[in-house]
């Protein structure tokens, strides 16, 4: 690796782990647990890379790597830290539940428009029904529980109104603590494999838009254009997925497009010095 690279991959991670950081910190969490993460990560990582080489892979060839002792490799790579999330359950059928009553014609307009539900009613256009369908075996009343603490929902007398087309839960929930993790994932991987690909036909689509010369007083009115526009792509993009959903699980593969806005507090910020 040349010295240039591991310089900009230095400053790269700087610019990753800050505002991790400042999240971390927010909420308790100790330098040394963060360590141990990073540790377990480098390992697994590199059993993960060597196995993909093929070849033997050993305690002392990923000690190599790492710069890890082999007693330090042995240990976290018998550390069973992955557990079963709840909150990625949560998440994925919310998710699926909202998607649901904006795609299926039984649950929406024609439009795109989500109808209004009756919650307490066992026809097929009922909220229950609509839960049934897309959350597996969530009952309604904890998807609704759900959705109504991330706003996504209010409820008028028998009747359920969906009030935001995406699951969004409040700050700092274990929810916003998953999505952290399983976006920042995605796109850290998409990033990596574009990098690491020579093809341009095997590269995946990964762009943004930017200045740093916008004015002060059109600041709000593009982020409002852009979330209409966002929006609305992302609303086309899942009714395709949606048709085209595999009938059996055995069949099945993810994939999935995000789309974010940011700004900075002023133009020292951290993120994009040079």
């Amino acid at each position: 690796m040349k010295e240039t690279l591991q310089n900009t991959l230095n400053r790269s991670a700087t610019k990753i782990l800050r505002p991790l950081t400042r999240i971390m910190l927010r909420n308790g969490v100790s330098c040394g647990n963060f360590e141990e993460l990073v540790r377990k990560a480098y390992v697994d990582e590199a059993f993960a890379l060597s196995e993909e080489k093929g070849g033997k892979v050993t305690v002392s060839s990923i000690s190599a790597q790492t710069g890890l002792s082999r007693k330090e490799v042995k240990r976290l790579h018998e550390l069973n830290t992955e557990q079963p999330d709840p909150n990625k359950q949560k998440y994925n059928r919310a998710t699926r539940v909202i998607s649901g009553w904006t795609n299926d014609p039984l649950f929406s307009y024609q439009e795109g428009l989500p109808k209004p539900l009756k919650l307490n009613n066992t026809d097929t256009d009922s909220f229950a029904h609509l839960v049934k369908l897309y959350s597996g075996d969530i009952t309604p009343k904890a998807m609704l529980e759900l959705l109504l603490e991330a706003e996504c929902v209010q409820t008028q007398q028998d009747t359920v109104h969906l009030t935001k087309l995406a699951y969004l839960p409040g700050n700092d929930s274990t929810e916003v603590a998953f999505i952290l993790g399983n976006d920042t994932n995605e796109l850290i991987q998409t990033i990596g494999h574009n990098m690491n690909s020579d093809n341009s036909g095997n590269k995946r689509f990964q762009r943004k838009v930017s200045t740093n010369k916008i004015a002060k007083e059109a600041k709000a009115a593009f982020q409002t254009m852009s979330a209409k526009h966002a929006q609305a792509l992302l609303e086309e993009l899942d009714a395709w997925l949606h048709e085209h959903e595999a009938k059996e699980p055995e069949d099945a593969e993810y994939v999935s497009l995000g789309i974010y806005y940011y700004e900075s507090k002023n133009n020292k910020d951290s993120s994009h010095e040079a």
